[in-house]
């Protein structure tokens, strides 16, 4: 396995992550067994990025817990991610965004006893909170560093201006943001991390499933999958990005490897600075992920993936009062 330095701080992470949320939320019921296998077996190929999350536990753990169970072998390894910035506090109301310094540093001692370890590799905050001046969540961040309980500061889902405030008071590692052959909006953002020497993580990269060539209609999933309310998942979105994925998978095909291989291949060949966490509960699906690390494109295939996705795929990523607002 490939590894990348993400940011200017010294971040090293192998070239394709893992990342945990659908082990817990967002994609039916979980298998806490099947995603345990799914994590070691990454760490097997030489996977050492693992990326979970206050909220995929809904402030109970479950998601770092689960990490931290399956990593606990190897854990000196590997780079351990989670985020901080939602209110959990009553979940029968919904949840929002909190920030504020106290809560960040209740979330990092959670995250630490959930994990299982004694310093969070990479903190990000999780969602942008217009209520407290970024400047005072990277300045507690960094009182975080200093005091040894974390060791890279990450923002995730932030614009131009937030980032350069963030770094100015504690130097920003990474920028995590939904990108995949579906999900462009985030390379107006590039300059921006290239000029900082701030390295980025595309989460859903492979389109929350939709690239790996296996989506079913709207309506076909589970209950609590958000997919069923997906815009790419609804009539008209879904046929054009259906027949997207045939025309990929065509490619891939004629390249010898799979439409998820080639997916994430694509991402890796859009910068150095580019580290996709691709998550399964498959370990089988594992293993065809981490070997997309030794896929090279040509300039004819960039130029083929091109012609079939010029832009992204049919339909926004999320409900447009769901969608970040990045500034």
């Amino acid at each position: 396995m490939q590894h990348r330095t993400l940011g200017a701080q010294g971040l090293a992470v192998s070239a394709i992550g893992y990342g945990a949320m659908g082990l817990t939320m967002a994609y039916g019921p979980g298998d806490e067994e099947a995603g345990i296998a799914a994590i070691r077996r990454a760490h097997d190929l030489g996977v050492t990025f693992f990326d979970t999350a206050e909220l995929y536990g809904w402030g109970a753990g479950s998601n770092e817990i689960l990490v931290g169970k399956a990593v606990k072998d190897f854990r000196d390894e590997v780079v351990l991610a989670t985020k901080f910035g939602f209110d959990l506090s009553d979940l029968s109301q919904g949840f929002g965004l909190n920030s504020r310094p106290d809560n960040i540093r209740k979330v990092a001692d959670n995250s630490l006893r959930y994990l299982g370890v004694d310093q969070i590799d990479v903190f990000y905050q999780h969602r942008v909170d217009p209520d407290v001046p970024i400047e005072d969540v990277a300045g507690t961040v960094k009182e975080l560093i200093d005091a040894g309980k974390v060791k890279y500061f990450g923002l995730s889902e932030a614009g131009p201006e937030t980032i350069r405030k963030a770094h100015a008071v504690q130097p920003v590692s990474v920028l995590q943001t939904e990108y995949s052959l579906f999900e462009r909006d985030v390379e107006q953002l590039f300059p921006v991390l290239q000029e900082l020497g701030i390295g980025f993580v595309p989460y859903s990269p492979l389109g929350r499933g939709f690239i790996t060539g296996t989506a079913k209609p709207a309506g076909e999933y589970d209950a609590t999958d958000m997919r069923n309310v997906d815009p790419r998942w609804q009539p008209g979105n879904f046929e054009k990005n259906v027949e997207a994925v045939e025309r990929l998978g065509r490619l891939a095909t004629a390249k010898g490897i799979t439409v998820s291989q080639l997916a994430l291949a694509w991402l890796l060949a859009q910068g150095e600075h580019v580290v996709p966490i691709p998550g399964t509960r498959s370990a089988a699906r594992m293993e065809e992920n981490a070997h997309a690390a030794d896929v090279t494109l040509t300039e004819a295939d960039l130029a083929a993936i091109h012609e079939i996705l010029p832009t992204g795929g049919f339909g926004a990523r999320y409900a447009e009062e769901h969608t970040p607002n990045w500034v």
